[in-house]
């Protein structure tokens, strides 16, 4: 065996890329004498242990990632003009993160909860950003719930535990959230993979094609190694064996040169048909069904590169659904308007003013910006001008080329108003058809299951009553079924619903 000596290993150094004296010992007076403050290797390694985590993600704190490409399969032209869409067979280089929702850092990942499917496209005009889930729907309509929704699934003030009657608190008094609960109480609340799950826009978006004709339209990610979930227990099981099973089988596929893959199926919905649509196709919390709007395959993502390192590439990625490239805008749904501030803002506040330079975030095209200075910044325009408008060279925006996506608003009066629903809409169809057509028997027992265990636990007797009501106006013989898993019979609470 050779000596370390012979392998000419590389000297430690600094962070100033200065030699280190030594890998292990500090600097002292004599063997047991007082360290000295002139040890500035010594110095430097403690602050920079001190400081080398940024805050968590407040949401989605529990994540993996990997680079891939996304390959144009089908022609969209007649759709969108975005430039990464243009060519049948074209390739963009992707990074996809896949997350919990509510769980922290240390948080295992087969907990029940969504799963954050976000994709960043490093695309020719600047990077876009969809920031989706496993699931089409969201538990909020408004923006304005969504910091209430999310206090609710994380940790009370006083003991700081988590609480089951906190979350079924708020989900019985928000009627809209019943859609997303009976996903979340299925099995497609614990995936068995990343790789075994689908991913979806969820919102709905804007494609605007070259001649300025608008589509509506919802992108459905469709797993190709097949949907497999964990039932409760098998999801239980393993956050005691590997609570890090998830990013581990993530990383572990790609290292073997197994891929993952999904399908991007597209629905398109004529721009014009939303006005008369027999629900509002921007809720957030409806679907829209396949019999009206056929998915169509346009592409093909392939994730095929770990990070090289986590912290730098995943860690430190940011996803905006604000990052909106030409030819695909936003729509009216009020959570992704609320998102096009919130995203970005959390950005700034966890890895800096200028996050969009680090190497992960920088999009691969130039960027001519107005915006200067703040910490950590090293991309700058030398001596250009950094106002607009200006006489010495700067760049100018071209709204004719690059257009804002628009759509008509009716003159209304400034207000807050609860939701409105269309003659034929309402907060219950879509699960109760969740239930009865889509789920098959065994899916059924297990929601029944799920719920009857998730609501038992700590959870307070009027608060079930509250839920239960929800339940059976989604179908009434689900709702009959969590009753007797509760012990609760429909005449104990007709006294509750007087009043």
């Amino acid at each position: 065996m050779s000596d370390q000596n012979d392998q000419k290993l590389p000297i430690t150094t600094n962070d100033a890329g200065i030699p280190a004296a030594s890998d292990e010992y500090s600097l002292s007076v004599g063997t047991a004498g007082p360290l000295l403050l002139q040890d500035s290797y010594l110095l430097q390694k403690m602050a920079q242990f001190n400081r080398e985590r940024v805050p968590e993600r407040v949401v989605h704190a529990k994540g993996s990632g990997a680079f891939g490409y996304f390959e144009v399969t089908e022609d969209v032209s007649q759709w969108t003009k975005a430039a990464f869409l243009n060519t049948v067979g074209k390739r963009t280089q992707v990074l996809a993160r896949f997350s919990t929702v509510a769980g922290e850092q240390g948080s295992a990942d087969t907990e029940r909860d969504p799963r954050g499917f976000a994709i960043k496209f490093y695309t020719e005009e600047g990077n876009y950003d969809m920031v989706g889930n496993n699931t089409p729907i969201f538990f909020v309509r408004d923006p304005s719930k969504f910091q209430d929704f999310i206090h609710s699934q994380k940790r009370l003030p006083d003991s700081s535990l988590r609480s089951h009657n906190m979350m079924w608190d708020f989900w019985s008094l928000s009627p809209e959230a019943i859609h997303q609960v009976t996903f979340l109480m299925s099995d497609r609340g614990t995936p068995r993979t990343y790789r075994h799950m689908n991913g979806y826009s969820s919102h709905t978006f804007m494609w605007i094609n070259a001649e300025g004709k608008r589509f509506w339209v919802k992108y459905h990610f469709k797993t190709e190694q097949g949907i497999q979930n964990f039932t409760d227990a098998e999801a239980t099981a393993m956050k005691a064996q590997d609570p890090d099973y998830h990013r581990r089988d993530l990383f572990n596929s790609i290292q073997q040169g197994d891929f993952p893959a999904w399908r991007l199926e597209m629905q398109i919905m004529p721009f014009e048909d939303a006005a008369t649509y027999r629900f509002n196709p921007f809720d957030l919390t409806k679907v829209w069904p396949h019999s009206d709007y056929k998915p169509i395959t346009i592409g093909r993502l392939v994730l095929d590169r770990n990070p090289g390192n986590f912290f730098a590439e995943i860690e430190q990625a940011s996803f905006e659904p604000s990052n909106l490239v030409p030819g695909i805008g936003p729509s009216p749904d009020k959570m992704l308007l609320g998102r096009l501030f919130s995203y970005p803002d959390t950005h700034r506040y966890r890895i800096g003013t200028n996050y969009l330079q680090l190497p992960v975030n920088q999009p691969k095209t130039e960027v001519h910006s107005y915006n200067k200075d703040g910490a950590m910044r090293y991309i700058h325009s030398g001596n250009q001008p950094v106002y607009a408008p200006n006489s010495y060279g700067g760049p100018q925006a071209d709204s004719e080329r690059f257009p804002d996506p628009a759509w008509f608003v009716d003159a209304g009066e400034i207000m807050r108003t609860a939701y409105v629903p269309h003659a034929e809409d309402n907060d219950f169809i879509q699960p109760g058809t969740l239930y009865r057509t889509i789920l098959s028997d065994t899916d059924r027992e297990h929601l029944v299951n799920n719920i009857v265990g998730h609501m038992s636990e700590q959870v307070e007797r009027p608060v079930q009553e509250r839920a239960l009501k929800l339940w059976y106006q989604v179908d009434r013989n689900l709702g009959s079924r969590i009753a007797k898993g509760l012990g609760i019979t429909l005449q104990e609470m007709e006294p509750a619903s007087a009043g």
